[in-house]
């Protein structure tokens, strides 16, 4: 069975910092492509950030320089260090795994509620 789950999100104030994680199992991680995504009430879920197995990165442009995913292989769990958190920044994070090797095989977590107050 596989899973994802999320941890990490909460209330904090705008300028504040969140640290979400995300451990996986089920899946042979290593293979797996991983993403950060979110969704804020009335929008479309939109790619955050994403990590693969050799830690390349990439992110959206509206948190470049402010968000960092990592991913710890040995522990099957990938991290959004989240700084200087925003308003806009509120949403729902989904943590979202796609096998590098059968992209049909997309897995998302049950999403983390993340609200940045002003």
């Amino acid at each position: 069975q596989v899973q994802l789950v999320e941890s990490g999100g909460g209330l904090v104030q705008a300028g504040g910092s969140l640290r979400l994680s995300c451990r996986v199992s089920g899946i042979l991680f290593a293979y797996q492509v991983m993403g950060w995504y979110r969704q804020a009430p009335g929008r479309q879920r939109e790619l955050v950030a994403r990590i693969t197995g050799g830690s390349s990165t990439n992110y959206a442009d509206s948190v470049q320089g402010r968000f960092t995913i990592s991913r710890d292989n040995s522990k099957s769990t990938i991290f959004l260090q989240m700084n200087s958190l925003k308003p806009e920044d509120t949403a729902v994070y989904y943590c979202n795994a796609n096998d590098i090797r059968y992209r049909s095989n997309n897995y998302w977590g049950q999403g983390i509620q993340v609200t940045v107050s002003s």
